[in-house]
């Protein structure tokens, strides 16, 4: 089992970027909370609206807004496990995942690909897939292994079956995919039963983690909503990754990005609670701004950074394992 160094410890000397303090991080918290409560979520999904109504959140099923009550959320957080083992296909790939333990995953996902025969410049297959997961299985500081390309071969309605399939056969390492809807997912959850032995043995050792993304500004879509849901019953963790653009879907300064970031992730954990208390959640982002001139994402650039520090900071101030982009 890989146990990885904590970060963000308060030492005598070392490197550390707190980019907010307490009392700032305390700020954002409580706008969050007032956003949720006030301006509330857009969730498109029927029974996902009835689930927050029974836990006393406001409901408009004409608009499709929840509004979330800060007790209810408070609540969600403290349900939410500070930390769990994400297995591999091996017990030495298994790896702990806490609030601030640092571990290293590859990037998706990629749609093109130099041919390492042709040097043809062309569209990924699922061959390709199957390739990449052997790399990232035998490099030791991939820690974890995100689907890292799509199978432009294969129907596009089932694509995360074809790219699960061809990932799980080749890599022994914890995966994190997202399963596009709740019909995959509950495939997915039959595959990886099917490689664990049983449903018990598959909630004993989780092979895989969901992921999946609200849509911004707090838009919850009905496939969104499906995914968090099953990963909930079926005892997979749920990774919420927050995808909003400074100065596009969110404000254009650090803290107003980062309430609005703050509020999708946790009114999606609110959901992932009220279906099944105490179930794995991870706190995710892959925000950066937009570039007004090009209206395209600075993925990498240094503002990106600044907001994943911001990310790391708040995920630590929930207790909760967080996955970020490091550019």
């Amino acid at each position: 089992m890989i146990r990885s160094l904590h970060a963000g410890t308060k030492q005598t000397g070392g490197f550390s970027l707190n980019v907010f303090s307490e009392d700032a991080l305390e700020d954002i918290h409580l706008a969050t909370l007032e956003v949720l409560q006030d301006t509330g979520v857009f969730v498109d999904d029927d029974e996902a609206r009835e689930v927050f109504d029974a836990a006393g959140a406001m409901v408009d099923n004409k608009k499709k807004i929840v509004k979330i009550p800060p007790l209810v959320v408070e609540e969600a957080i403290r349900s939410t496990p500070s930390q769990f083992v994400a297995c591999g296909r091996t017990p030495k790939n298994d790896v702990v995942l806490g609030r601030n333990r640092v571990t290293f995953t590859n990037f998706g996902e990629g749609i093109k690909i130099n041919d390492p025969y042709t040097g043809e410049h062309r569209d990924t297959v699922k061959a390709d897939v199957a390739n990449a997961a052997r790399i990232v299985d035998y490099l030791d500081n991939l820690d974890t292994y995100e689907r890292i390309m799509v199978s432009h071969d294969v129907p596009q309605e089932t694509v995360s079956l074809h790219n699960a399939e061809a990932s799980l056969t080749n890599t022994s390492k914890h995966h994190w995919l997202g399963p596009v809807n709740g019909y995959c997912s509950r495939r997915l959850v039959e595959m990886l039963t099917a490689i664990a032995g049983s449903r018990e043995k598959l909630r004993e050792r989780p092979l895989l983690t969901f992921v999946t993304c609200p849509g911004s500004p707090l838009t919850f879509s009905k496939e969104h909503c499906e995914i968090i849901m099953e990963g909930a019953r079926s005892g997979l963790a749920v990774n919420i990754v927050s995808m909003t653009m400074a100065g596009g879907s969110a404000p254009v300064t650090l803290a107003g990005t980062l309430v609005v970031l703050n509020a999708e992730v946790l009114g999606s954990l609110v959901l992932n609670q009220l279906i099944h208390k105490g179930s794995p959640v991870v706190y995710g982002s892959s925000t950066c701004p937009i570039d007004l001139w090009r209206t395209t994402a600075t993925v990498g650039s240094p503002e990106c950074g600044m907001i994943t520090a911001g990310v790391a900071q708040l995920a630590r101030k929930y207790a909760l394992p967080c996955f970020a982009a490091g550019g």
